[in-house]
């Protein structure tokens, strides 16, 4: 079985050291798989399998190159970089992996909550800058602090828990409830949490009814000196009304982990096959960069040595199990 694997990278290759794949043909190339790509007429031919992650953009004119192409097996839990409807038309399985890394994604988040309360990364600016002032880098401590969760799945369930071990009050919105929340929660309305919380923080997977579901109205109804973390999709929040608050100083500080790795500060290039939002934002996300008050990371949150295993043993038991007849975490 042929399959041509992108986005390799150099910690997975230490587990394919570790474990033989003696069923599979694999080819692997370090670069992403977009319509810039050139392969060669016979790896067109050939290839049965696809296994790409996040970084590879799979539009219709990248996929009708392969001529027997049968399966696409994305290394991620999201699936909107790669063409459903032409993978539906044409009867290629698209699978991706389930949902996991809850603990690493919780832990990232609370570093992030962490660094921005303590003014860490405004204070590494300064002594680059030989210029310190300790008035500047007053902290708070986060048991005074109310946090609000909006999506509580199992991150936000896992940082829930956390956060109530530091004495926090926890308030969660959420359009399902787990029985975990009764015993350290307050289940509370949307705008009540968007009212009385010092944190918020997003984690739930992008729909079109939550397009920037933090936006002007929302941010307006946040208390002054509020600290906002997402570790979701850039689509949830309205970057240019963020900006505006942190600029105003309403929102005291920003924590987002949601950029892909095109966004490097005084990189100009053509952005290509990435999404709308990313050539619109990608500006302001320039300016965003430069705010003492603001941390940007390139979806970092799951990327630990744990989660890669998993996400590699996964996607090839997944693929196997296709193959016979058996459809694990198939999305189409």
């Amino acid at each position: 079985m042929n399959i041509l694997f992108f986005d390799l990278r150099e910690s997975e290759k230490q587990f394919f050291k570790n474990n033989q794949f003696c069923d599979f043909n694999i080819v692997f190339k370090e670069e992403s798989l977009t319509e810039k790509t050139r392969l060669s007429d016979e790896e067109y031919e050939n290839t049965c399998i696809l296994c790409v992650y996040r970084s590879s953009i799979l539009t219709e004119n990248v996929l009708k190159k392969f001529k027997n192409l049968r399966m696409i097996a994305t290394r991620s839990h999201g699936f909107t970089h790669i063409n459903l409807d032409y993978c539906i038309k044409n009867r290629i399985n698209v699978l991706n992996v389930e949902q996991y890394g809850e603990d690493a994604v919780a832990e990232f988040a609370l570093g992030v909550i962490i660094d921005l309360t303590r003014k860490i990364k405004t204070s590494m600016f300064d002594i680059r800058e030989h210029k310190i002032n300790p008035k500047n880098y007053e902290g708070e401590l986060l048991n005074k602090k109310t946090i609000g969760i909006i999506g509580c799945g199992k991150v936000g369930i896992k940082l829930a828990e956390i956060a109530n071990f530091f004495d926090m009050k926890v308030l969660v919105s959420s359009y399902k409830e787990a029985p975990q929340f009764k015993t350290f929660c307050n289940v509370v309305p949307f705008d009540k949490l968007l009212k009385e919380s010092d944190i918020i923080y997003l984690h739930m997977p992008f729909t079109t009814e939550n397009y920037q579901i933090i936006g002007e109205n929302e941010l307006n109804l946040m208390k002054k000196g509020v600290y906002i973390v997402n570790t979701s999709s850039v689509e949830l929040i309205d970057l240019q009304a963020l900006y505006n608050h942190l600029m105003s100083g309403h929102v005291s500080g920003a924590g987002l982990d949601i950029l892909e790795s095109d966004y490097v500060k005084g990189k100009s290039k053509d952005l290509g096959n990435e999404t709308m939002s990313t050539k619109y934002n990608y500006k302001l996300t320039e300016k965003l960069l430069d705010m003492k008050n603001v941390l940007i990371t390139p979806h970092l949150a799951y990327n630990t040595v744990e989660y890669i295993d998993y996400v590699l043993e996964s996607t090839f038991n997944n693929i196997r199990d296709n193959i016979k007849g058996i459809y694990t975490h198939r999305v189409c």
